[in-house]
C-alpha cells in the first residue's frame, strides 16, 4: 500500500493522584474540552470524554503517528498544565502515573459511548476500583493488585 489506514479505537481511563477529587463540575467541561483539542493536536479524534472528580473515561481513535505512552504522555501533561493555570487547590492538581487503555471493536462504540456517558449514575453502584478490576479481568490484562493503585 502506498499510505498507511488505521483506525484503532481506545477507551483510556485514569485518575487524580490518590484519587482526589479534584475536578469540580465548574470546571471539568473546560477539561474535557481541552483534552479534545489535546488529542485532535495528537492526530487522534476525541470522540467522548467524560468521568468523576476523581477519574476520567476517554474513548477516541489513536493517532497513526504516536505510541500509546507517549498518547497518553502528552494528554495527562498538557491537560494537569492547563488545570493547574486554574488556581487555588488546582496548583496541586497531577494526574496518577499509570492508565487503562482498552481497545474497543467499531461494533462496541455506542456501547463505550453509553458506558462514559453514564459515569455518574454507573459510580453510584461501583468504585472506581471495582470498575477497573472489572476492566482488567473483562479485557484479561494481568496485574498485581499491590502496583495497581497509587
Amino acid at each position: 500500500m502506498s499510505q498507511s489506514l488505521a483506525q484503532l479505537l481506545i477507551h483510556i481511563v485514569f485518575s487524580a493522584k490518590g484519587h482526589y477529587p479534584f475536578i469540580e463540575e465548574a470546571v471539568e467541561s473546560e477539561l474535557y474540552a481541552y483534552i479534545g483539542d489535546t488529542i485532535k493536536r495528537l492526530g487522534g479524534v476525541p470522540i467522548k470524554i467524560n468521568g468523576l472528580s476523581d477519574h476520567i473515561h476517554i474513548l477516541s481513535s489513536m493517532p497513526k503517528t504516536v505510541s500509546l505512552a507517549k498518547y497518553l504522555e502528552e494528554i495527562k501533561r498538557n491537560s494537569s498544565r492547563w488545570i493547574k493555570n486554574k488556581g487555588g487547590l488546582y496548583e496541586k492538581f497531577a494526574w496518577q502515573n499509570g492508565y487503562g487503555a482498552f481497545s474497543v471493536s467499531a461494533s462496541q462504540r455506542n456501547t463505550v459511548v453509553n458506558y462514559i456517558l453514564n459515569q455518574k449514575s454507573h459510580h453510584k453502584k461501583m468504585t472506581f476500583k471495582e470498575e477497573m478490576i472489572a476492566f482488567l479481568k473483562k479485557y484479561q490484562v494481568e496485574y498485581d493488585e499491590r502496583y495497581l493503585w497509587d
